[in-house]
């Protein structure tokens, strides 16, 4: 049934695309510097690190930076939220979303954060209200009711594309042939690809523009839940996590200084209960574990949990191979 409905699906995402081409549905310029940021797949990516990277690069360069985001899995969707003013965290992940208030944990100083399905009302009303200079839409490569000057798209080198289906039968958003709007293209977690050279090969016959980066994804630092100190020892963990792509969490475990002994996954942007905790640590138990680890963006929905076994938070940033020429693809916008 769900292969049936992908050619509808398919016929809906070009006819959109196209009146957007023929400027027959216009994007709303806000303004600003814009850089999106988006996948062609559903699932984690990798993308939220990068968001952060590319907002560290404008805030750096002295920019008012803004992130606009839907913020999935919050509790009404429908309303806007300032998650972030730039300088404190304003709401939990329940009405700010996971994702969007992991982002405004790591950049306080550096970046507002909003989460409205609405990107183009509310960058209006971020520029108006805080003299925004430079915007990054999450998840904006299918947002196209705002323009942008610079489209970064992720592609997931643990993931299959070219073999995949459309959605709802399997994961592909759009085409692989809707890379050609891109600006940019950035390969995540190379480190953990099966074969980067034909992934780089057939992205290369069906993008002839898009410049091509090539990046990975480090575990920065393991901590504690409530503290800043770093993990240095060597301990027997289970790991747990609510992610698009847990197994890729999984994996840059193993090369820490963890023993790995037990996982546990959820569904993306799972909402943690009481319950939950109790399975984890009888999962823990069972596996003479030590410690618990999971990662930055399920900490903001653990805060109000009571734990027994001690919990870790495993810090992920990007690496991009030529950092050099990334940045200055964005600097190159900066003069817009």
């Amino acid at each position: 049934m769900l292969d049936l409905l992908a050619p509808i699906y398919k016929a809906v995402i070009q006819t959109r695309n196209a009146l957007y081409r023929r400027r027959v549905f216009d994007a709303i310029d806000l303004g600003a510097l814009t850089v999106s940021v988006g996948n062609i797949t559903t699932g984690g990516t990798g993308k939220t690190p990068l968001v952060a990277h590319i907002a560290e690069i404008l805030a750096a360069n002295r920019e008012k930076v803004c992130i606009l985001t839907r913020g999935y899995g919050r509790s009404d969707p429908k309303k806007r939220v300032l998650v972030s003013e730039g300088e404190h965290v304003l709401v939990d992940a329940k009405k700010g979303g996971d994702e969007p208030v992991e982002l405004a944990t790591r950049l306080l100083g550096k970046a507002i954060v909003i989460a409205d399905a609405d990107r183009a009302s509310a960058g209006e009303w971020a520029k108006r209200k805080f003299g925004v200079t430079a915007f990054v839409l999450d998840d904006g490569f299918q947002h196209r009711k705002v323009k942008r000057d610079l489209d970064i798209v992720c592609i997931d080198a643990t993931q299959p594309l070219f073999d995949g289906k459309l959605l709802p039968a399997g994961r592909l958003r759009e085409p692989v042939d809707s890379l050609e709007r891109a600006d940019a293209i950035v390969i995540t977690r190379s480190d953990q690809a099966a074969d980067l050279d034909e992934l780089q090969s057939r992205l290369a016959k069906v993008t002839a523009e898009p410049k091509v980066f090539v990046s990975r994804t480090e575990i920065s630092r393991i901590r504690p839940l409530d503290s800043e100190e770093i993990l240095t020892e060597k301990r027997r963990a289970v790991a747990f996590c609510a992610l698009g792509n847990a197994d890729a969490f999984f994996a840059q475990i193993k090369e820490q200084n963890i023993q790995l002994v037990g996982q546990m996954e959820f569904r993306d942007h799972h909402r943690y209960l009481q319950n939950d905790i109790t399975e984890i640590e009888k999962l823990a138990q069972e596996s003479n574990a030590e410690i618990l680890v999971t990662t930055a963006k399920d900490a903001v929905k653990l805060r109000d949990l009571k734990f027994e076994i001690p919990c870790y938070v495993a810090e992920i940033e990007t690496k991009i191979d030529d950092d050099v020429a990334f940045r200055e693809m964005i600097s190159s916008k900066f003069d817009r």
